[in-house]
């Protein structure tokens, strides 16, 4: 690499002399690669690169490695400068990589959701992982950005709402407000309560802004309103069970079956 100023280097030059320090075969990957795709919401604090299983690791600042041994045209742009991985091998990589699960969920819903890649083209790469971290919650947001969780998860949520001593709510309660006709998703009108769950993040600006104005009109037009979202109500119920109970209790309402 030949650098033609005498003044700092940019954040691109920096990335590039990092992956140049790495061993042949050596790629940008997880985060790195897809914020050259495009993806927002996720910019990296170091440079992450793959490297060929075995490689030798730099001895430089401002990187992370991580070592694998899938690194062919599957998942490795041929022609790709500088090299990097393909957006679904990145979406996986940086999902797997990540010790929070949601944050591994918001990866893989961003990456779909955001145009980059195709629910078919993760699972796809997931099968070329192998083991990895957050297998299972991978395929599962997988699922959900194709399309298969768009409103509320009504069997786990009455189990939470069973478990808790809470009364059957209505479902898909017509109301209207000023800007029309909308449904809320579960209600306890008597104890002027309700409940929103949201399957997937919203999908651009404009949806969620609208989501939010329409949560307004909800908690303006009578009821309390709580909003979970699907990750909420499969892997924290405890915490959802807590809240219902606790805004019944505020509300004058003590949790009856």
């Amino acid at each position: 690499m030949l650098v033609t100023h005498n003044g700092p280097l940019a954040d691109v030059e920096r990335e590039l002399v990092r992956l140049l320090a790495c061993p042949p075969g050596s790629v940008l990957a997880g985060a790195s690669a897809l914020r050259h795709d495009g993806l927002r919401g996720f910019d990296p604090d170091l440079t992450t690169v793959a490297i060929p299983h075995g490689g030798r690791h730099p001895a430089i600042d401002g990187i992370q490695i991580h070592e694998s041994t899938m690194l062919d045209e599957r998942d490795v742009h041929p022609l790709r400068v500088p090299s990097l991985t393909r957006p679904a091998r990145s979406t996986v990589d940086l999902a797997s990589w990540s010790e929070r699960p949601r944050y591994a969920r918001a990866v893989v819903l961003a990456a779909v959701q955001q145009r980059l890649v195709r629910a078919s083209d993760v699972r796809d790469a997931l099968s070329r992982r192998g083991r990895c971290r957050h297998r299972g919650l991978i395929i599962e947001s997988v699922l959900d950005a194709a399309g298969g969780i768009q409103s509320l998860p009504e069997r786990d949520f009455d189990q939470i709402r069973a478990r808790v001593g809470l009364p059957p709510p209505s479902r898909q309660v017509r109301m209207r407000g000023d800007d029309g006709r909308y449904y809320l998703d579960v209600a306890w009108l008597e104890d002027g309560i309700a409940c929103e769950i949201h399957g997937i993040p919203h999908r651009d600006i404009v949806q969620w802004d609208n989501d939010l104005m329409r949560a307004n009109e909800i908690v303006i037009a009578g009821p309390r309103l709580l909003i979970f979202s699907s990750y909420a109500i499969r892997h924290e119920p405890e915490v959802v069970g807590d809240q219902l109970v606790r805004l019944f209790r505020r509300s004058g309402s003590q949790p009856r079956l």
